[in-house]
């Protein structure tokens, strides 16, 4: 009876939810790379373009920064192009790209390599539920049940879904700011597990999908959008009583100056601008209290993130208790409809 429901919701409303089935990620941005080496991890290699040369590449290829053009070694010599591209002849590639000496990682799809003033910039293009896939793995705490774990990739998706134009040139980052992404997980993962039982699914609220949001963990009570200053947009957020952590509370303590609690604003944007300045882990959530220490001020607050939206902690104890990923998400938003929307086929 439930898909039936869900099937004929669908049919009501698809015809308003023409969605990509690709999104544009920008990523390992954190470390502001001044050059990054692409390496193709299948044998068949990948094709890229650069100033209307395309040529295999079939080993690791460096590109630097310099200024707003790149700078990489074509058949011994150096080329300067403002854009490159590399993409498998059909299907989507899978490669790695590294920061030299910090970070690689590995991705499905396409890629688009810019230079700023400021840094080398990377794009994956990606198939969405690749994209749902990476994000769950990557938001989600090992052994969070099954349950949990398609509500996280619904909220996930209709992030993705109506969520873009949060950067210039590519749809979304790969950070919190966003949504947490690393690799693709592997196929036989809790993660593409969930992935592919909830494919297409979205949350939508007066018959329009919204961009979810959710955080890591709540005060006991999660937060409206007017009670952290932040206008009401597609979906308002209410307040709903999460019964994990109001029994076991993610407490935390820091210590800032007095000068610096001067600048503390109430809600989030005051709380973001301050961990920009002092470091993400001064101010973990927007539950806290503040009193006067030894020449400093004293912050005692409980949650991690905004507070909005599921609950990661408290929506993987709904799964363990035996909720379902409907329960959940109509428990942590309320007043929504999960739709199904057209997808490409899963791998």
């Amino acid at each position: 009876m439930r898909k039936v429901i869900l099937a004929c919701v669908a049919l009501l409303l698809v015809h308003d939810l023409a969605f990509a089935s690709d999104v544009e990620i920008g990523v390992l941005g954190l470390f502001h790379p001044q050059a990054v080496i692409v390496s193709p991890s299948s044998p068949e290699g990948m094709s890229c373009t650069a100033n209307g040369q395309t040529w295999p590449l079939r080993s690791p290829m460096k590109i630097e920064r310099r200024g707003s053009v790149l700078q990489m070694v074509l058949d011994g010599e150096r080329v300067s192009p403002a854009l490159l591209t590399c993409a498998a002849s059909s299907g989507p590639a899978r490669f790695s790209v590294a920061v030299p000496g910090k970070i690689s990682r590995t991705y499905e799809g396409s890629l688009a390599i810019t230079a700023s003033q400021a840094q080398i910039q990377v794009v994956i293009r990606m198939d969405l539920e690749t994209a749902v896939a990476s994000v769950t793995a990557a938001e989600s705490l090992p052994n969070t049940p099954l349950q949990a774990l398609k509500a996280q990739a619904i909220a996930a998706r209709s992030f993705l879904s109506a969520g873009k134009g949060r950067h210039k040139g590519f749809d979304f980052c790969d950070t919190t700011h966003c949504q947490f992404l690393r690799q693709p997980p592997p196929s036989n993962s809790p993660a593409w597990a969930a992935t592919r039982e909830t494919q297409g699914l979205v949350l939508t609220y007066q018959q329009n999908v919204f961009a979810a949001m959710y955080s890591a963990s709540c005060s006991g009570k999660t937060h409206t959008l007017d009670e952290l200053g932040i206008p009401v947009r597609d979906y308002p957020y209410y307040s709903v009583i999460c019964d994990y952590c109001h029994r076991h509370p993610h407490a935390w303590t820091s210590n800032i100056s007095t000068e610096d609690a001067a600048n503390l604003q109430p809600g989030e944007n005051g709380r973001l601008r301050l961990a920009r300045q002092l470091g993400w882990k001064t101010v973990l959530s927007n539950s806290y209290t503040t009193h006067a220490g030894d020449g400093e001020v004293i912050l005692e607050g409980v949650g991690v993130g905004h507070g909005l939206g599921l609950c990661q902690r408290g929506a993987a104890d709904m799964a363990r208790r035996g909720a379902s990923w409907e329960q959940i998400l109509q428990h942590y938003y309320p007043n929504t409809v999960v739709i199904a929307v057209p997808q490409t086929a899963l791998r």
